[in-house]
């Protein structure tokens, strides 16, 4: 089979395009003929040696995708051969081989199924993302109905499906974003406020727009130096869900900006749920999303020779999520 192979810690750039092994499903594994795989920033970090994970090398990245079953390993009984298959956040593309390649052994519980009535590239594009973002915006516990959320990188994998989740629970969104010419999207996912974050007066228009309103949640998917300027724009009791670091570490910030307002900063971390809890998690995103006719967003779709392109895209900032499509393996 054809895989793209990371050889080292030297960069996404170095990645190659090899004919390797195809996979044998160990027991309680499945091997799935890759369809669509996702690009995310963790892959970028991991060939830098920025994301804890340490695999050997020669390494296949890819943390998400689609494929059929193509081979059963002894003790799954959940799975036939050619049925359709979604991965779960978890070890692949981290420390196992991912999905940038033809075929992929998964372990079976970390399999879903594809949400009835979803199309394929759709549901390819979902549980990463949508589960990241379902966790950002529910772990600090119930925010009150029509809360205020604060979506930084709004245009992102996550950002965008940060907004459509929160649109989609009744709060208030807000997208903060580099380019202008992103505001009718990220309008059209829900955002009912937009700002552009390269501004140096954003948060103050955003105050100004609130009208002594505060923000309950903000979800970080950036960091970078805005960072003082987003917990600046928070309420009692707020909360900032911090889910990556795109925009560079976090310059010194004065920690009382904590504490009258009893604010609260968090880390998003996505795998942190179990193989046997995300299966309810992600139920629950799927529902909340067919009850307001959405579907995961996709900006493009490269073939697998282009992985480099689709990385290039990527760093540009897209609208949604960024896939690879696979050729079909001999």
């Amino acid at each position: 089979m054809k895989a793209w192979l990371l050889d080292g810690y030297n960069g996404i750039t170095t990645l190659r395009l090899a004919e390797v092994a195809d996979p044998s499903p160990k027991a309680g594994e499945v091997v799935l003929e890759v369809r669509y795989a996702g690009l995310n920033p963790a892959d970028a970090y991991l060939a830098q040696k920025l994301y804890p994970a340490k695999p050997a090398f020669p390494h296949v990245l890819g943390r998400e995708g689609l494929g059929s079953v193509c081979a059963i390993g002894t003790g799954v009984t959940a799975w036939n051969i050619g049925e359709q298959a979604l991965i779960m956040p978890g070890d692949t593309g981290a420390n196992r081989w991912g999905t940038f390649a033809q075929k992929v052994a998964i372990p079976a519980i970390e399999l879903l199924r594809v949400p009835t009535g979803w199309d394929l590239k759709a549901a390819a594009a979902g549980p990463l993302v949508y589960l990241t973002a379902w966790q950002a915006l529910t772990q600090w516990g119930p925010l009150p109905q029509g809360a205020i959320v604060l979506v930084t990188g709004a245009s992102g994998g996550v950002g965008s499906a940060t907004l459509q989740l929160a649109a989609a629970m009744g709060h208030e969104t807000i997208a903060l974003t580099r380019s202008d010419a992103k505001a009718p999207a990220l309008r059209s996912l829900g955002a009912r406020f937009i700002l552009n974050c390269t501004s140096k007066g954003w948060a103050k228009s955003l105050k100004e727009q609130l009208a002594g309103r505060r923000v309950h949640l903000a979800v970080d998917n950036v960091g970078g130096e805005i960072f003082a300027d987003v917990i600046d724009t928070l309420g009692m009791n707020g909360a900032v869900s911090v889910v990556g670091r795109l925009a560079g570490p976090v310059p010194e910030f004065n920690t009382a900006m904590l504490f009258f307002r009893r604010l609260r900063i968090g880390g998003v971390a996505v795998g942190s749920w179990s193989p046997q809890e995300m299966p309810a998690q992600w139920k629950q995103v799927v529902d909340l999303l067919d009850r307001c006719h959405r579907q995961p967003i996709i900006d493009h779709i490269y073939p697998c020779a282009d992985v480099l392109k689709a990385f290039a895209r990527l760093a540009e900032g897209p609208i949604g999520k960024v896939m690879i499509e696979m050729p079909p393996a001999p």
